[in-house]
C-alpha cells in the first residue's frame, strides 16, 4: 500500500513523535495551524470516518484518550479541538483515518 500515514506508522517515513502504543502513532504536524498540532492515527490502515465499523471502532476511543493525555502533557487546559476531515471536500488530504489535535490559541467558529 502507498498510503504515507502507514509508512509513518511503520517507521520507513521519520516523523517527530508525541506518543506511541502498539495501536496508535501520534506525531507533530510539518504544518503546523496552532501552537500546538498533533495528528493521532491507528497504525492499522483505515481511510476515514466513513470506514468506522462496529469490529475497529474501538481504536477511535484510544485516540481520544492519548488526545486527552496529549492535551494535559501539552498543557491545552483552557481548551483545544480534535478534528477529523473526511473526503476531498472536507478537506482530507490523507486517505488514512487521523485526528488533528489543536491548540495552544483561541480556536474561532466556524472553523472552516
Amino acid at each position: 500500500m502507498d498510503c504515507v500515514f502507514c509508512k509513518i506508522a511503520n517507521g520507513e517515513i521519520p516523523s517527530k513523535k508525541a506518543y506511541e502504543d502498539d495501536r496508535v502513532l501520534a506525531f507533530y504536524d510539518l504544518d503546523p495551524q496552532a501552537p500546538v498540532h498533533i495528528l493521532m492515527i491507528p497504525k492499522e490502515h483505515i481511510q476515514s470516518v466513513e470506514d468506522i465499523t462496529e469490529e475497529n471502532s474501538a481504536i477511535v476511543a484510544h485516540i481520544f484518550e492519548v488526545a486527552a493525555k496529549l492535551a494535559k502533557e501539552n498543557n491545552l487546559e483552557k481548551g483545544f479541538r480534535v478534528v477529523s476531515n473526511v473526503g476531498k471536500d472536507g478537506g482530507q488530504s490523507v486517505p488514512h483515518l487521523h485526528f488533528h489535535l489543536l491548540g495552544g490559541r483561541s480556536m474561532k467558529w466556524p472553523p472552516g
